[in-house]
């Protein structure tokens, strides 16, 4: 055998060798932790929601103010709303901002409207209004643009929950203790982007009304956080 010819057989035996553990460690890994499947596809989701989707800023009480508000909104609008569809959309909209289900250098509207079909596939779920929870989803964030009564009004919901006081306790619950990122100063920030970023995003007739009293809650708070601070300096 030629000194060539076994560095290519080598070299092809190592490649096989990669290959196959690659398949065995594919078939090995562990599944993403899913919807219980079921015949109430709502309990299902909020226990789902319960279990896994825990934080202080966008975790299971910001999804029920969402879906909550969402209604609230649309009645102000007399506009009627698909409840599957928001109720999917209200309790999964985030569920790519958790671990395991982020995907690095994805948005996180993005990815949970990528996999919410697999998650809700076999839970009851009428799987034909799917693509109406997607939209919901993919466009809940404030700087997007919604499309659909449901998508609308989760969107305006959502934005709203980043104003006025229940928008402060948002974001200082992201403050890290320790000093890490963000610190006190970095939420201040956040808060001022929000007052002046949010509000031109919320499309529909009754979150523009809503938003006016929450827009001077939070100003109204910056305005008292700086006379107390030195302006800012203390914080």
């Amino acid at each position: 055998m030629s000194p060539h010819l076994g560095r290519y057989l080598r070299a092809l035996v190592a490649l096989v060798s990669l290959a196959f553990v690659v398949a065995v460690v594919r078939a090995g890994e562990t599944p993403l932790p899913g919807i219980a499947k079921g015949k109430d596809w709502r309990a299902s989701v909020l226990q789902f929601a319960e279990q896994h989707l825990k934080h202080p800023a966008w975790g299971l009480s910001h999804s029920k103010r969402d879906y909550d508000l969402a209604h609230t909104l649309a009645a102000e609008d007399h506009v009627a709303l698909d409840d599957d569809v928001l109720y999917a959309a209200s309790y999964l909209h985030d569920v790519a901002a958790f671990a395991p289900y982020e995907k690095s250098g994805v948005d996180h509207a993005d990815e949970a409207a990528q996999i919410v079909g697999t998650l809700l596939d076999g839970t009851g779920f009428p799987m034909n209004k799917i693509e109406a929870v997607r939209s919901a989803i993919r466009t809940h964030m404030f700087s997007r643009k919604p499309a659909g009564p449901e998508a609308v009004y989760l969107h305006d919901a959502d934005a709203l929950d980043w104003l006025g006081a229940i928008g402060v306790v948002r974001i200082f619950a992201l403050v890290d203790p320790n000093g890490g990122d963000p610190d006190g100063p970095a939420a201040l920030k956040m808060l001022a982007d929000n007052l002046r970023d949010v509000p031109p995003g919320i499309v529909s007739k009754a979150g523009q009304a809503m938003s006016v009293a929450r827009v001077h809650e939070l100003r109204e708070f910056l305005d008292n956080l700086r006379r107390e601070t030195a302006g800012y300096r203390t914080l």
